[in-house]
C-alpha cells in the first residue's frame, strides 16, 4: 500500500495540514449523503472540470476522437464515477488510517497515467475547485466554510500521494 502520513511534508516540500476529527466528521457526513447519487455527482464533477478547462478533455484518450456529447459518453460516466468514489473514499478514511491509503497498483496506475498524459499542477487545482463546487451543490444544506476546509485538506493529501507516486516514476 502507498501511504502518506497526515501532518508530514509532501515530496514537493509543501507541508500538509493534519486532518482533524471535526473535519473527518464533516467529510463522512457529506460523503454518506452523496453516496446515493454517486454516478450523477461523478459526471457533474468531470463536466465542471471540462467547463473550467476545456482542454483537459484532451488528456483522456477515450474522449479525443469521440463524437458522443460528454454528458452522454459511457466511458466518461464510468471513469468519472470511479474517480469521484476513489477521491471521496480516500478522504473518508484519511483520519482513520492516518494516511492516504489506496491499493498500491491503483496509485501506481494513477501516477503512471498522470505522467503519460501530461497532467500538471494546474490540473490538480482545477480538479480541486470542481470537486468543491460539486460537493457544495450536492449537499447545500451541509455546506459551510468548515466543510470546504475539510474537503480541501483531504483532497490535498490525496494529491500529495499522487504527486509522490508521479515523482517516484519520473
Amino acid at each position: 500500500m502507498s501511504q502518506l502520513s497526515v501532518g508530514v511534508v509532501a515530496s514537493d516540500g509543501s507541508e500538509l495540514i493534519a486532518f482533524s476529527e471535526e473535519e473527518e466528521a464533516l467529510v463522512l457526513k457529506s460523503w454518506n449523503a452523496m453516496k446515493k447519487d454517486v454516478a450523477t455527482l461523478g459526471l457533474n464533477f468531470f463536466l465542471r472540470i471540462f467547463e473550467i478547462a476545456p482542454s483537459a478533455a484532451k488528456l483522456f484518450s477515450f474522449l479525443r476522437d469521440s463524437q458522443i456529447p460528454l454528458e452522454k459518453n459511457p466511458k466518461l460516466k464510468v471513469h468519472a464515477m470511479s474517480v469521484f468514489i476513489m477521491t471521496c473514499e480516500a478522504a473518508a478514511q484519511l483520519r482513520t488510517t492516518g494516511k492516504v491509503t489506496v491499493r498500491e497498483t491503483t496509485l501506481k496506475k494513477i501516477g503512471t497515467k498522470h505522467i503519460k498524459y501530461g497532467v500538471l499542477d494546474e490540473h490538480f487545482e482545477v480538479t480541486r475547485f470542481a470537486l468543491l463546487e460539486t460537493i457544495k451543490e450536492a449537499v447545500p444544506d451541509m455546506w459551510n466554510a468548515e466543510m470546504k476546509t475539510a474537503w480541501t485538506v483531504a483532497y490535498n493529501h490525496l494529491v500529495a500521494a499522487i504527486k509522490e507516486e508521479m515523482n517516484s516514476l519520473s
